[in-house]
């Protein structure tokens, strides 16, 4: 049994505009130290078709770091997110790094399908930057046709997604989406990062966002558009405008403490030149967006702080993420990655990592009501 949070119940105030709603039910879902693993890391969660939560993780066996002995974790929450099952492990290779969990909902045939990243354990991100080390970072799919109860063999896509010149690579973190308007509707679209070597300075690493994408429900990939450089982790969400427009929300290395972002009307083909996004500070941490179809409405959430990963926010935007509104600090103390999900017309859920002392002690889930954000 997971130790459960109190439901918090706070009041509203009009002068603060980041004071927490009415109530926010909070539950620990992965606890750093417990169940065989010294960290919890690099959270996601995504809503199967039959509404079961699934939040997945990172299990990080010796320390917290991002290289070493890596196992990709599950849980499964039937009471959207109240109470949550024993862990399983989806993926274990052994001493080797496997990570990065970015899922998808193809709701058209009800396939889920997991992208996610694979690197031996004993290689650096320097290394395979400088292509110093043994291997590379390699790109991996498993697929669930039973709502995540059970899961395939991981089955390696690199060759489909991944350039010969890039070195480094992430699938994520957070959850890929699937084009619901336009002329790409039907299309699954996962956000991902890579870094290449700048062809005026080759000993210089650059780094950059992109998005792959299937057109044949999760067969073959193919990759998409490139946003580079200074920018890497980053989420992808449709646009309320019923031509399929993709929005990209992307952690910027520009300096400037804040988020960036692009637009693409060709389902991620091509991207708009990025431009930065003012109101959501950031201090060059990863960051979840989600398209809220009930209530019409963008969610984001991140360290809301310029230089430190403090002050987990969530904000909403009515408007296509031209102005967001405060709707909630979950955690204003340490804190970093989250993942969104949209529970119901009048609820979301944010699975965040946070801790007293550090951002990294557990993963906690959170459960909200949106209907004030109106």
């Amino acid at each position: 049994m997971f130790h459960r949070h109190l439901i918090i119940s706070l009041a509203l105030a009009v002068a603060h505009p980041q004071a927490a709603p009415a109530s926010v039910e909070k539950i620990n879902v992965f606890v750093s130290g417990r169940d065989g693993y010294h960290t919890y890391r690099i959270p996601a969660i995504i809503r199967a078709q039959n509404h079961d939560l699934l939040a997945f993780a990172e299990g990080r066996k010796s320390g917290g770091g991002d290289t070493g002995d890596i196992d990709l974790l599950l849980k499964r929450s039937t009471d959207g997110g109240r109470t949550w099952s024993a862990q399983k492990v989806l993926w274990d290779d052994a001493a080797n790094t496997c990570g990065n969990p970015c899922p998808v909902l193809d709701a058209s045939t009800g396939t889920l399908w997991l992208l996610a990243t694979h690197n031996l354990g004993a290689v650096h991100e320097k290394e395979i930057l400088d292509r110093t080390g043994q291997g590379t970072r390699t790109v991996w799919l498993l697929k669930s046709t039973d709502h995540g109860s059970t899961w395939s063999s991981p089955v390696e896509i690199t060759a489909m997604t991944k350039k010969s010149e890039w070195t480094w690579y992430a699938t994520g973190p957070g959850i890929g989406i699937q084009i619901q308007n336009g002329p790409h509707a039907g299309r699954l679209v996962i956000p991902c990062d890579y870094n290449d070597n700048d062809p005026i300075e080759p000993k210089k690493s650059r780094r950059g966002s992109h998005v792959i994408f299937s057109d044949d429900h999760g067969q073959t990939w193919q990759i998409g558009g490139t946003i580079s450089p200074g920018f890497n982790e980053c989420q992808v969400a449709e646009l309320f405008d019923g031509r399929g427009t993709l929005l990209i929300n992307m952690r910027s290395y520009l300096g400037r403490a804040t988020r960036a972002q692009s637009r693409s009307a060709d389902g991620g083909l091509s991207w708009s030149t990025a431009s930065d996004a003012p109101p959501l500070i950031e201090p060059v941490c990863q960051a979840s967006l989600l398209r809220h179809d009930d209530a019409h409405l963008l969610l984001f959430s991140n360290p809301a702080h310029t230089k430190q990963r403090v002050n987990l926010t969530l904000r909403t935007s009515s408007d296509n993420a031209q102005t967001w509104n405060d709707l909630a600090v979950l955690h204003a103390g340490p804190a970093a990655y989250s993942s969104l999900v949209a529970l119901d017309a009048a609820t979301v859920g944010c699975l965040y990592e946070n801790g007293e002392k550090k951002p990294y002690e557990r993963i906690t889930f959170a459960r909200l009501p949106l209907t004030f954000s109106r």
